[in-house]
């Protein structure tokens, strides 16, 4: 009676991988459009191919274990997609939308490590070793996504996030002082015309 449980608690999480996993591929498309940085949208595309042979990884998990292929609607993953769509609606550009897509597309992938991670080791208690295999090959591919994702982001989406947008031309010391004193000459020859022409 405990197996079975836990077999039930296991299908159900399958279910609710398997609805992530059709989710993501619908809302990866729409993140890597709106990515500026080519390295991350390659790295989004790359991650969209793996999400699509998952949802088969999936589906021959439910052959495993003679269960039909059936989502639960999963709204852990359909809350971070959520809010990766207001991202994007927020007038954001550049690095520092990439940095939210990068932050969003990791929030996905710890949420998906830590779903993975419990299935696998829920199989390996059940003896179901084919299925615990087949389904650590999409974990490793998870926590593959999340590095990639991290050293992008190190390396150079988060320092360009960082910069200062380009401004108005500084004035240095010198052409500031400069300027100053035009300003008061000007200013000076104003007074000196008012005063001419009183005179007059």
């Amino acid at each position: 009676m405990q197996q079975q449980s836990l077999r039930t608690l296991m299908v159900g999480e399958i279910r609710d991988l398997y609805d992530a996993e059709r989710q993501l591929v619908k809302a990866l498309p729409k993140l890597a459009k709106g990515a500026s940085s080519p390295e991350l949208r390659q790295l989004i595309v790359m991650h969209l191919n793996e999400t699509e042979g998952q949802v088969k990884r999936l589906e021959r998990a439910f052959a495993l274990l003679d269960e039909q292929p059936r989502g639960r609607r999963c709204t852990g993953i359909a809350g971070i997609i959520e809010e990766s769509a207001q991202l994007l609606e927020d007038g954001m550009d550049g690095s520092v939308l990439d940095a939210g897509i990068i932050a969003g597309a990791q929030r996905a992938e710890h949420y998906e490590i830590g779903a993975y991670g419990t299935v696998v080791a829920w199989a390996k208690q059940l003896g179901e070793d084919q299925l615990a295999s087949l389904l650590h090959e999409t974990l490793e591919e998870e926590k593959g996504a999340d590095q990639k994702l991290t050293a992008l982001a190190e390396q150079r989406v988060n320092t360009e996030a960082a910069s200062p947008e380009p401004d108005e031309p500084r004035l240095n010391g010198e052409a500031r002082r400069r300027n100053g004193a035009f300003s008061r000459a000007s200013s000076g020859n104003g007074h000196t015309s008012r005063r001419r022409q009183t005179r007059n």
